[in-house]
């Protein structure tokens, strides 16, 4: 299969070509356009029902009228000299607040909007809400409804911010917004020019990394266009997929797409690239096409292999309980799936189209490279084995030791201080904090009997004496009488960590002993919708962990064809997983001083750092595997698969690492952590378990690590009078990479029986691989 779609894509280069830049510019825009209509960013959705903030969130809904879309704006309306409020003042507010209700906020269409973009104009309801008790300010309530993730409603929400904030100001009051959207929107904004820059580095850093490797501008930017065209086909497939079946993606899907997409689609084309220009110079009578095809058969079924390592990991989301990780994982499969399939077809054929012009003007091609500083380590490796094992053992054991006494953080705030964050700050110095974000209690009956206030008197009197609680307001009944919701205002910031603890605990307690026999209880929003997601988090960790392992595990045996090898490889994976969340805990949580770590790191650096890290375990054991079909010494198939292989390796740690790296200088503290965490661990799997833990054992092992079938063994005995046979008595007085090759299949026939590869050239064995950073050559 493999065979049969690379040397489609050779023999018809232009076609494939063609039909993916189509592909790639349709579902680009199709992508965008409909992005936000299969999104949605209320998290108590993604709970089970049998939650009980998801069970307090149906009760609002079918009862209260609650709309699942409805983004809820406190505006604070206060003298501009900070003294109290008059009555004069409350007057010109509420009619201000009744003039806002009467008009229409209309959505501003910027010029970069994406066609057939939703139009989000609307009405909002501004009501008041409650004045301070010093009477400084009085607070005001609004709702504006849609996606928050859609830039439409954003631009919708600075729309009705600036209308607001110019009909105070002509009455000589200021203003200031908070609540969940508004800070989002304050956040993008401040945030703006640093994602910019951020984004524009790490698209440079992948530059200007090709470029020193390959001295080729056209094989810098051809992995980028090329890796855009497939992002844009993936991002289609998925927003298609969720279409068609109804499901609801997470606003965040796209982006961690877009990551994803961007760092293993350039690795996948840093491998091919590597090996086509290593047989390019060791077969230049060769036509490049027939090279092309037979680089992309080769590497493509570790590519392959690869990719549906990814591929079994993020599957395994799907039996999660929390929703945002049963559509993420789908999401980021079928995606990967998408870049499989252009490695297989478009890839090849980029290399066929362009040939040798792909490392034009670098005279690499026609020259040997003399060896390097990647022959020199090889040789090291190779020789050291033993001390190389245990350097790198020591380095991620004591990292790892970082994982004694970790805590997960589930908290949101905790960034830079926005405008809205700002405003809050001033209504909890008057106010219990949780003014402008309740934490509600809905109360339903068991029968048809109606409700009345009296009946919850023992139930509000529980609550106001619960921990943490600074207010409760007056019951309200819905229409038909049949559930009530009491509001609380918490003493606690409600995206903090211990608003989640007093709901969980005392408050849900105090529910639970208040509650009437004849009615059931639910507490509802911020802190209780993610003191739920914790639980439900903790439940899918323990799931999810060992059925990716398993299927991993499964692939690496199928791939691999041995029952140790994957052993090996699942070991270093775990090891370096293992050392990357241990250093993730030490930087923030010791020494930063955070409450923990983000809750989705653990979760996160798994399905990277294990998969994507297996990636390259997987290419080296391939390289290693392909070697020792060879005949000679196991360590000298060891020392040149690490030339051949670690150039590409590293080159494709650095540019997923920098991918990633990028989103360390975001503002929000969780964002930085997985930015910075799962760089180290993909650097970690790069540059020290694939280029030296993994090919260190495997020179320990030598061709018993392939057990029960061992590669070479039918090929050990050669010929008399063969190089081979001619062999030094001590092979160790010399470096690995000088160990005698054999000679070119037109001066010798082969003795090498199929189906094992037919050994490289002399000029393969002496500069096939050319020199990494630090070598002397360069052209």
């Amino acid at each position: 299969m493999i065979r049969a779609l690379t040397g489609f894509s050779t023999r018809n280069p232009w076609k494939v070509i063609a039909v993916w830049a189509v592909l790639g510019v349709l579902l680009t825009v199709l992508s965008q356009t409909l992005i936000y209509r299969v999104t949605q960013t209320q998290t108590a959705d993604f709970l089970p029902k049998s939650y009980d903030s998801a069970a307090a969130m149906k009760i609002a809904q079918d009862r209260f009228g609650t709309k699942p879309d409805a983004n809820p704006v406190t505006v604070l309306v206060a003298r501009a000299d900070g003294r109290a409020l008059t009555a004069a003042d409350r007057q010109q507010i509420d009619d201000g607040a009744k003039r806002l209700s009467r008009l229409k906020v209309t959505m501003p269409k910027p010029k970069d909007a994406a066609p057939l973009q939703r139009d989000y104009s609307q009405v909002p309801q501004v009501d008041p809400a409650m004045t301070a008790p010093d009477g400084t300010f009085e607070l005001l309530s609004a709702n504006l409804t849609g996606n928050p993730a859609d830039p439409g409603l954003e631009n919708t929400y600075r729309a009705f911010r600036d209308g607001t904030r110019a009909e105070f100001a002509a009455q000589g009051l200021r203003t200031g917004f908070t609540g969940a959207l508004a800070d989002q929107v304050d956040s993008a904004d401040d945030g703006k020019t640093l994602a910019t820059v951020a984004s524009a580095c790490a698209v440079g850093l992948i530059i200007l990394l090709h470029i020193l490797v390959f001295r080729s501008a056209l094989a810098a930017l051809l992995p980028l266009i090329a890796v855009a065209l497939v992002s844009g086909v993936a991002a289609g497939a998925v927003v298609g997929t969720a279409l068609l079946t109804g499901i609801k993606l997470d606003p965040s899907v796209p982006s961690l797409i877009g990551v994803v997409l961007l760092g293993i689609g350039i690795d996948y084309f840093l491998f091919l690239m590597f090996r086509f220009r290593e047989q390019l110079r060791a077969h230049p009578e060769r036509h490049h096409r027939a090279t092309a095809a037979e680089v992309g058969h080769k590497v493509g079924t570790a590519i392959t292999s690869a990719a549906l390592t990814i591929v079994a990991a993020f599957a395994t989301l799907g039996v999660a309980s929390f929703g945002q990780f049963r559509v993420l994982g789908p999401a980021v499969a079928v995606s990967v799936l998408v870049m499989l399939l252009a490695s297989l077809t478009l890839m090849p054929a980029v290399l066929a189209a362009c040939g040798r012009a792909l490392f034009w003007p670098s005279r690499a091609l026609k020259t040997v490279p003399r060896d390097g500083a990647t022959a020199r380590f090889a040789d090291l490796v190779a020789r050291r084995p033993v001390v190389m094992v245990l350097a790198s053992l020591a380095l991620l054991g004591a990292l790892a030791g970082g994982l004694a006494g970790i805590r997960m953080d589930y908290g949101l705030g905790g960034g830079p201080r926005t405008a809205s964050q700002t405003t809050a700050a001033e209504i909890s110095r008057v106010l219990p904090a949780g003014v402008a974000d309740p934490t509600s209690v809905y109360v339903e009956t068991k029968n048809a009997g109606p409700l009345t206030p009296g009946a919850l008197n023992g139930l509000a009197q529980r609550l106001t004496r619960a921990t943490g609680v600074g207010q409760v307001a007056e019951p309200v009944l819905s229409e038909s009488r049949q559930a009530a919701r009491i509001d609380l205002f918490l003493t606690e910031d409600p995206q903090s960590q211990q608003a989640r603890d007093l709901v969980a605990g005392p408050i849900r307690a105090a529910v639970a002993q208040g509650t009437p026999a004849d009615l059931n209880a639910h507490v509802g929003g911020t802190p209780a919708v993610f003191a739920d997601v914790s639980t439900a988090v903790d439940r899918d960790l323990r799931l999810v962990f060992p059925v990716a392992a398993a299927l991993i595990g499964v692939i690496l045996l199928l791939l691999l064809r041995s029952l140790l090898a994957p052993v090996v490889l699942m070991l270093s994976v775990g090891l370096g997983f293992a050392a990357t969340l241990g250093a993730a805990a030490l930087l923030f949580q010791h020494a930063m001083g955070k409450p923990g770590v983000n809750f989705t790191l653990p979760l996160v650096l798994f399905l990277f750092v294990v998969a994507l890290g297996t990636d390259y375990n997987i290419l080296i054991s391939d390289r290693i595997r392909e070697e020792m079909e060879h005949p000679g010494p196991p360590r000298a198939a060891v020392a040149r698969a690490l030339r051949h292989t670690a150039p590409a390796i590293a080159t494709a740690g650095l540019v997923l690492a920098g991918s990633f790296a990028g989103l360390a200088v975001t503002p929000q503290p969780s964002t930085q952590q997985i930015g910075f965490a799962t760089a180290l661990g993909i650097l970690l799997s790069a540059f020290l378990l694939s280029v030296v833990l993994v090919p260190a054992l495997a020179a320990l092992l030598g061709r018993s690590l392939w057990w029960p079938l061992r590669p070479g063994r039918t090929t050990a005995r050669t010929a008399p009078g063969h190089p081979r046979a001619e062999a030094p008595q001590s092979p160790q007085s010399q470096p690995w990479s000088q160990w005698p090759t054999p000679p070119q299949p037109d001066d010798h026939p082969s003795p090498y029986p199929q189906p094992y590869p037919q050994p490289y050239t002399p000029q393969e064995e002496q500069g096939a691989a050319s020199s990494w950073t630090g070598s002397s050559h360069h052209p």
